[in-house]
């Protein structure tokens, strides 16, 4: 999936390598070549600043995703805690099976059941008090497998990819399946990506005046899934430019992935194959996370670059790996 090429370590202006947690392989190159090619004056395939734009994918793309999205594991947390304001939730799946520990049950209603879930545990409140919510979990809650805080559950080589391209004057955007509100309290702190340069999915709100105040309320409804056609559509409504650059790791990514490409000119799109079972999980046709089927296909038929986290990546998290 990725040609053969003479590999030459990147540099700064100051002759360091910007990527140092990559090793030097093709997909390590292929990023370079884009960056030098786009942003060099005279370059054929020169983009001025302000149509840099480059999307990722979240889950799985710039953080962790296995055993399960952490948005999820979020909502599974605030059932236990909203649980002795909800008595009916003792007999009522999937709310029974879950304060019951019974996962497998509790998720075996598919998407439905994950959607009542979550608009359980992400409404009944104002956008502040949700915000201060997500705040205080992201704070304190750890991850089931490294017992690490789920903010240092991000890949090293993709932040190094993030700040690379913001050096080169692009502008970097989170477009992703999760919740817009869920994410946006910590993305600038954690990737040093702004709250208004975060694309997801979104439930509706309310404007109301509450004791003289005005607030918006969080409404048990959806109003926009930011997943698979919906990522190019979500680009269009936020951004207003298309992506020249797109990164993502699952088949939700499929349709940014071929939005970003598609356009004219130099073109970057790459995806993040989970392919370390010892350092982090391996994964892709088979997983129900992050399933990689369509878009590991379309990046052989279309020449994307296809990051082998195995291979490519000299280490995987800021602390090392989920055996540290």
């Amino acid at each position: 999936m990725l040609a053969a090429t003479a590999v030459v370590p990147p540099a700064t202006a100051n002759g360091a390598d910007p990527l140092p947690s990559w090793n030097d392989t093709a997909a390590k190159q292929a990023i370079v070549a884009f960056v030098e090619t786009v942003t060099k004056e005279g370059s054929p395939d020169f983009v001025p600043v302000d149509e840099r734009i480059a999307t990722f994918d979240n889950d799985g793309t710039l953080w962790a995703e296995q055993p399960m999205y952490f948005q999820l594991l979020f909502a599974l947390d605030r059932v236990k805690v909203l649980a002795p304001q909800h008595p009916e939730w003792k007999t009522n799946d999937p709310f029974a099976s879950l304060l019951k520990g019974d996962m497998k049950t509790a998720l075996s209603g598919g998407e439905p059941a994950i959607m009542q879930i979550v608009a359980a545990t992400h409404s009944g409140m104002t956008t502040d008090e949700f915000d201060q919510i997500v705040r205080d979990w992201i704070g304190t809650a750890r991850h089931p497998v490294t017992k690490r805080p789920y903010t240092e559950m991000v890949y090293q080589p993709m932040l190094e990819v993030l700040t690379y391209l913001r050096d080169n004057g692009f502008k970097t955007f989170i477009v992703s399946g999760g919740g817009i509100d869920f994410m946006r309290p910590w993305s600038e702190t954690v990737y040093g990506i702004p709250p208004e340069q975060v694309v997801g999915s979104s439930g509706k709100t309310d404007f109301l005046m509450r004791g003289g105040v005005p607030v918006l309320m969080r409404l048990p409804e959806i109003n926009f899934i930011d997943d698979k056609a919906g990522k190019p559509v979500g680009i269009h409504e936020h951004i207003g430019r298309r992506p020249i650059a797109a990164f993502g790791n699952s088949d939700g990514d499929l349709q940014m992935l071929q939005w970003a490409s598609g356009g004219g000119g130099r073109r970057l799109a790459l995806i993040v194959h989970h392919t370390d079972d010892i350092r982090e999980w391996a994964y892709d046709r088979n997983s129900s996370i992050g399933h990689l089927d369509k878009s590991l296909d379309a990046a052989r038929d279309n020449g994307w670059t296809v990051v082998d986290m195995k291979d490519d990546w000299k280490t995987i998290f800021p602390f090392g790996d989920k055996r540290d």
